[in-house]
């Protein structure tokens, strides 16, 4: 219980010929609002402020449930800095999910759907969570951006192996890392790359094991983590 309330800071450093000036980017997901309450998302927030960074990804599963009121993600506002969302597959078990998801905006988060954002010498990619698998492998293909270091949001780590000729990074969440001992080996049976730093074709995976639990606020082998990504060039 102890480890399911605190959350660390995970530093990620990766070097890329694509990248000029030096990046910090922040990505936290499966923040589980409704299983978790505000104040979990004020200590994650709290944590953020510590770091200095660009500007902020949220791999989806931000809330997951109906009874969470959206109003309550006022605080986000506190960030001064750009925040972008794809959904997960928790966004999609609300009820009202549309105009849930068409609110964020009033808290400075800006959703990617299945579209790209330029950002100085980053492609930003975003992925929604409800498409297929051969759907998401499509989008990715048309975004990329041969000249620019191509970063891939997607919440589940499914579609790195078709991907990874293509894109500098992927980023996802999901897994929680089974979250409680020994669920990370059924996980793993159903999720290749279930936690961490993966390495391929010049590419790189990371999964993270999120920022919140889902169901029981417990940790056994696993914990909370905010994800500090430091972009610097080869040179």
């Amino acid at each position: 219980m102890i480890n399911a309330r605190n959350i660390s800071i995970k530093n990620v450093e990766l070097t890329s010929a694509k990248i000029r000036n030096n990046l910090n980017i922040i990505f936290i997901s499966d923040v589980h609002l409704g299983t978790n309450t505000t104040k979990h998302l004020k200590k994650i927030l709290n944590k953020i402020k510590t770091i200095k960074y660009d500007f902020i990804i949220i791999g989806g599963d931000l809330i997951d449930s109906s009874s969470f009121n959206i109003n309550d993600l006022t605080i986000l506002n506190e960030i001064k800095k750009d925040i972008y969302f794809v959904n997960g597959n928790h966004e999609y078990y609300l009820k009202n999910y549309k105009d849930k998801m068409s609110q964020l905006k009033k808290f400075n988060i800006r959703i990617l759907k299945n579209t790209s954002k330029e950002i100085d010498q980053i492609n930003l990619i975003g992925i929604d969570d409800i498409e297929s698998k051969n759907s998401k492998i499509k989008y990715v293909t048309k975004f990329k951006k041969d000249n620019l270091f191509n970063l891939v949001i997607s919440h589940k780590p499914d579609i790195w192996d078709d991907i990874n000729k293509n894109v500098e990074l992927m980023v996802s969440g999901h897994t929680h890392n089974g979250q409680i001992f020994p669920f990370n080996l059924i996980v793993k049976l159903k999720f290749k790359y279930i936690y961490g730093l993966y390495v391929k074709n010049k590419s790189r995976l990371y999964v993270s094991s999120g920022s919140g639990c889902w169901g029981p606020k417990l940790r056994i082998g696993s914990s909370n983590e905010i994800i500090n990504i430091k972009l610097t060039s080869e040179d």
